[in-house]
């Protein structure tokens, strides 16, 4: 079983921490906590992996939210995300494309 896989950052919604174009390792696992940076399946959205920062633990989950207010779809728009919809946190960028 592989712990760890990767995903890209596409969008402005979490500059200027990630920026688009990057690839991020990302450690599978269900416990984060608020101020972590983690890829989730988007609410509504299952064929989504979004990349957003935890803000604080709400009633049935995670609030997130983009490092860019003005350019992020995040909590502000769905809503909480559940614990089971969290693949994981970022943990080392791998490569910028560009």
């Amino acid at each position: 079983m592989w712990w760890v896989t990767s995903v890209a950052i596409a969008g402005h919604s979490m500059e200027p921490t990630l920026k688009s174009g990057e690839w991020w390792l990302v450690r599978k696992t269900k416990r984060v906590k608020p101020g972590q940076v983690v890829a989730f399946w988007e609410p509504g959205r299952i064929d989504l992996l979004a990349v957003k920062r935890i803000d604080r633990a709400v009633p049935g989950g995670w609030w997130v939210l983009g490092d860019n207010s003005d350019s992020s779809t995040d909590s502000r728009g769905f809503g909480a995300v559940e614990p089971t919809a969290v693949v994981g946190r970022l943990i080392w960028r791998l490569r910028t494309v560009g």
